[in-house]
């Protein structure tokens, strides 16, 4: 598996729920990005959050990654600080 790591800054909770209204609504990705799924993290008190995007292959990983990048900023949940291209080595979840 593979994940793209985004951090973003300056980043406001009310359009962070816009983000999150428009993207259930659609009920998956843009076109063009073919992801297993996303996790989206928010530190309202720091006004950061972290959006995990996962692939199954480097490839798919490329192609969304190329996708995002063409996306109009103002389609983000703030400003783009840091972006990382991660091959995931291990995961572990545990239930209660």
């Amino acid at each position: 598996m593979y994940v793209r790591v985004v951090r973003f800054t300056d980043v406001n909770a009310e359009r962070v729920k816009e983000l999150v209204a428009r993207i259930e609504e659609a009920g998956g990705p843009p076109p063009g990005v073919p992801t297993t799924g996303v996790t989206m993290l928010l530190d309202e008190a720091q006004a950061t959050a972290v959006v995990l995007q996962y692939f199954e292959t480097a490839e798919d990983m490329a192609k969304g990654a190329q996708a995002f990048s063409d996306m109009d900023p103002g389609e983000t949940p703030g400003t783009r600080a840091s972006v990382d291209m991660c091959e995931a080595k291990l995961e572990i979840h545990q239930s209660s």
